[in-house]
């Protein structure tokens, strides 16, 4: 699979391990950046991450900021992106189990680094299980369309 892979300054200290891990696990990655601890906009990174993902350049995204949680309010403005932001192992496989997340946004002060390597594992180990929850990530899409813009 292809990633895009993105993170503020909160995230990126554990940015760079996320993109080495998807490469060990035989994964292509596209950095968005950023490189630094130098203050930046969060929503910068998400859209380059999201865009990369809806476009079809990138199977899947993974976001990392302070919490994850502006990333995936951000990231989800795009049109067919299901951003995720789990800070549990259960969580994160049920974003993929039932939801078919296609990005991934973890929170740098929310879980220590084994945690987030637990997190980002679960994700990457499930699979969509389809049946009855189709239906539900097809409304999810549906909504894309509602949208005036």
């Amino acid at each position: 699979m292809k990633f895009a892979v993105g993170a503020d300054h909160a995230g990126w200290a554990n940015k760079k391990w996320i993109v080495e891990t998807l490469r060990e696990r035989g994964h292509e990655v596209v950095d968005v950046g950023t490189d630094g601890e130098d203050s930046v906009d969060y929503p910068d990174f998400a859209v380059k991450v999201a865009r990369a993902v809806a476009s079809g350049e990138c199977n899947a995204g993974v976001l990392i900021c302070g919490t994850g949680i502006g990333m995936s309010m951000a990231a989800n403005k795009t049109r067919g992106v299901r951003a995720a932001a789990c800070q549990t192992v259960e969580g994160a496989r049920y974003s993929r189990a039932h939801n078919d997340a296609n990005v991934l946004c973890l929170g740098s002060r929310l879980n220590d680094r084994e945690e987030l390597r637990r997190i980002l594992d679960a994700w990457l180990d499930a699979d969509f299980e389809g049946g009855r929850h189709q239906a539900r990530v097809e409304k999810i899409g549906a909504l894309d369309e509602e949208r005036p813009c």
